[in-house]
């Protein structure tokens, strides 16, 4: 994988992967910034949500769960104390809605996703504490 990154004005950047994709970053205006895009440890929680969202979603497919919504949420709390203010605590809630969804199969999709495939939440678990939930709601 390659990544660049441009700066376009103030603390405005243009990231660009290697697959064509773009996104925008920017600080808050006390920063410096303009608020125009995300801040990077955002994009790193975002990563991280979509990394385990895709194995889940994937699994649960697989395991054929009849889920009509999924989302996972994470709060992050930081190191504020000193610099750098790294991930302290990642709580995860994965959220399923269907229909006569089976809580195990779930659980060992997120289960499976933590602890076998995301590689995301394993460069995350080297400085953060990691807990997650898992909301079923049944229709």
């Amino acid at each position: 994988m390659d990544v660049k990154v441009t700066l376009l004005d103030g603390m405005h950047l243009e990231g660009i992967a290697s697959s064509g994709h773009k996104v925008f970053l920017d600080s808050s205006e006390a920063a410096g910034g303009k608020n125009e895009g995300f801040r990077p440890t955002e994009l790193l929680a975002v990563g991280t949500a979509g990394c385990t969202a895709m194995d889940v979603a994937s699994i649960m497919r697989k395991k054929k769960v009849d889920f009509t919504s999924f989302e996972v949420r994470i709060h992050v709390e930081s190191e504020t104390a000193s610099h750098p203010h790294v991930f302290k605590t990642m709580r995860f809630e994965y959220i399923v809605t269907g229909r006569n969804i089976v809580r195990k199969d779930v659980e060992r999709a997120v289960q499976l996703s933590e602890e076998k495939y995301c590689p995301a939440i394993a460069m995350m678990r080297k400085s953060a504490e990691m807990s997650s939930v898992v909301t079923i709601n049944q229709i």
